[in-house]
């Protein structure tokens, strides 16, 4: 059925008979003048307002690099470690300096699990001098202590008989205060004394993963100023800001991302705002280095751990160093190490150095 025309309304003209209107076009002046009006705000932008920029996005890229507002997984109750199967574990709180308050899981050994269950963290402490050896846990730069793979670590060491410590950084997790280099430091350096104040004679290790083999390395340094070293140390994912170009660095995505960001903005490692030397630090340290890192890391490439490698064996000796890496085939990419059936026999072997007359345990 044809469609009806619906009629004109009286007064109105038909497209044909409209009169098209004159287009109203800009003289040269006026032209001339918004250019002007533009360059100037331009001009503004560029002299007034980038010096306040080039103060202030620094700490906008501190805060991207450390991610610490991002609390996955979500939902998570982190003063109860046991409702992620961590049932020999304690929750506690410990003041690193003033003001700043942090969230410290620690997973017994397993063997300790039954006579773990309803103890206060009084217990927990006891149990750090019993001879076991003690791992520092240091994550990266994302998300919390309740993260899957550092849920997987802490389980992987009870199960080998270890104590695990894991920390949430400052600003991290339930952690309180605002994370930099050295306020990240200066959290890993407060918890190994306080575990060597209660660990007696028990060796204790630090595996830093990721942002954590910066903040291992630096802690570890610091140690070696003191006169002491670290039974051992442990570097997973490590990354290297001496040697990483910017579009391989795994903290520096928002230059390659955003064009020019880089021409204007400094990158915060150089003004100090985030530098971890970590070849820097292997120069000095003289304690057991073991590096673990997969060939399909998609963050940090195996080469970077290969090259720090090789300035870790100049400094020390190629018996006191290891690099393990794991086959990209595997899929383990930058967090799954922990899944590794092998890794438990690495860490043994990796230890007794540390243990003396104690005998290795190859969980293969």
């Amino acid at each position: 059925m044809p469609r009806k025309r619906l009629g004109q309304r009286d007064g109105s003209t038909s497209a044909a008979g409209r009169v098209p209107s004159p287009r109203v076009r800009k003289s040269p002046e006026l032209a001339s003048r918004w250019w002007l009006k533009g360059g100037a705000v331009a001009v503004f932008v560029v002299v007034i307002l980038s010096p306040y920029a080039q103060r202030k996005v620094p700490e906008l890229i501190q805060h991207l690099v450390f991610s610490l507002r991002v609390r996955v997984p979500f939902f998570v109750d982190l003063s109860r470690p046991a409702d992620l199967s961590l049932n020999h574990t304690v929750n506690m709180y410990l003041t690193s300096e003033r003001g700043v308050s942090l969230g410290v899981w620690h997973t017994v050994p397993e063997a300790q699990g039954k006579e773990a269950h309803g103890k206060d963290s009084a217990w927990y402490q006891n149990t750090l001098g019993d001879g076991s050896p003690v791992f520092i846990y240091l994550h990266g730069n994302t998300g919390t202590r309740a993260a899957t793979h550092r849920v997987g670590v802490a389980k992987l060491l009870s199960a080998l008989g270890y104590h695990a410590l894991v920390p949430d950084y400052r600003g991290f997790g339930d952690s309180t205060g605002e994370p930099t280099e050295a306020g990240l430091t200066t959290d890993a350096l407060y918890l190994y004394d306080w575990v060597k104040a209660r660990s007696g004679s028990s060796p204790v290790v630090v595996w830093g993963h990721s942002l954590g083999t910066g903040v291992a390395t630096n802690a570890a340094v610091k140690l070696r100023e003191r006169g002491e070293d670290v039974a051992a140390v442990m570097l997973e994912g490590a990354f290297n800001s001496a040697r990483q170009s910017i579009p391989a660095h795994p903290f520096t995505w928002y230059y390659w991302t955003f064009p020019g960001f880089g021409f204007f903005f400094p990158e915060p490692w150089a003004d100090n705002k985030v530098v971890f030397p970590t070849e820097e630090n292997l120069k000095k340290m003289r304690c057991p280095i073991l590096f673990l890192h997969a060939e399909d890391d998609h963050l940090v490439p195996i080469q970077v751990a290969q090259q720090m490698y090789e300035v870790a064996v100049s400094a020390q000796n190629a018996e006191r160093v290891q690099l393990e890496s794991f086959s990209g085939s595997l899929g383990y990419l930058h967090n799954g190490l922990y899944r590794d059936p092998l890794l438990p026999g690495i860490i043994n072997v990796c230890m007794s150095p540390c243990l003396l007359c104690r005998k290795l345990v190859l969980s293969l």
